[in-house]
Formats: structure tokens, C-alpha cells, sequence
């Protein structure tokens, strides 16, 4: 049972890399273009250089659409982290302690979701992976026509 679980374990890494990312982006979608009620639930956008919002948006827009394709993951999951962490120590948990108490929830949430991602990496599906197995295979080929010195 275990091995088999083992054997899945990419995938679902893979899994939860793709919904972390997606959400991300949605977070940055409603904040940049307005969109699933924007970034006041009314339909809003934050103003174009306003410090941190429009810079956060951009981040997760850019941050979790690498995340959600799998290209760069860590890099991309360590910004994401930081900017997560940054939004909670900033923006929330000045209003109070408990995450539940100050509705930065989303914020420690996402926090360490990319905290984890920076060390599983992308997991299955991502587009790391696939350049992973082309490179390894080139590597392969590039030995096998290297002549042996005697």
C-alpha cells in the first residue's frame, strides 16, 4: 500500500501545485483586471504603482501562473511565499493575533502552501519536469557518441 501511495505522490504534488497556482491567479486577476468581484468585491482594481497592492497583484499573477504551469516552481513558489508573508505581518495580523481573528486566513494559507512548493518543487505535470527528461535524455545521447580515451 505504501509503495503504491509512494508511486503517487508526484502527481498529487503535481495536483496541488496546479489548484495552489490557479487560485493564486485569481487572487491576482481580481485585483489587476477587476474581475470575480475585484479587489474591493465590487468590481475595483488597484490603482497601476500603488505600494504593495498593485505589486502584489502582479506577483501573484505572474508568481502563480509559473506556479500553475510547473516552470520555475521554486523560484517562483519562494516569491510568492515571501509576498504571502509579507501581506500577513503587514496587512492583517497588526488587526490581531489569530489569523481567523484578523481574515488573513488566504494570506498564511498561500504562504505555506508556496513554502512547501519551494521544497517538493513542481511535482508531476509541470513544465520543469518535461524539460528535466529533456535535458537528462540529451545528456544521455551526448555520452553514448562521446568516444572512451584509452
Amino acid at each position: 500500500m505504501t509503495g503504491r501511495l509512494n508511486s503517487a505522490q508526484p502527481y498529487a504534488i503535481g495536483l496541488f501545485r496546479i489548484v495552489v497556482g490557479l487560485l493564486f491567479v485569481c487572487h491576482g486577476a481580481a485585483k489587476y483586471f477587476g474581475v470575480f468581484g475585484g479587489a474591493d468585491g465590487q468590481g475595483g482594481t488597484v490603482a497601476a504603482g500603488t505600494w504593495p497592492h498593485w505589486y502584489q497583484a502582479i506577483i501573484e499573477l505572474v508568481g502563480g501562473g509559473l506556479v500553475l504551469l510547473g516552470l520555475g516552481t521554486r523560484a517562483a513558489a519562494f516569491i510568492c511565499s515571501g509576498s504571502m508573508a509579507y501581506a500577513y505581518f503587514k496587512v492583517h495580523q497588526p488587526n490581531a493575533l489569530w489569523p481567523i481573528e484578523n481574515s488573513g486566513e488566504s494570506a498564511a494559507l498561500f504562504c505555506w502552501a508556496m513554502f512547501l512548493l519551494v521544497f517538493t518543487g513542481s511535482g508531476a505535470l509541470g513544465v520543469d519536469r518535461l524539460f528535466a527528461r529533456r535535458s537528462s535524455a540529451q545528456g544521455r545521447r551526448s555520452a553514448e557518441h562521446t568516444p572512451v580515451a584509452a
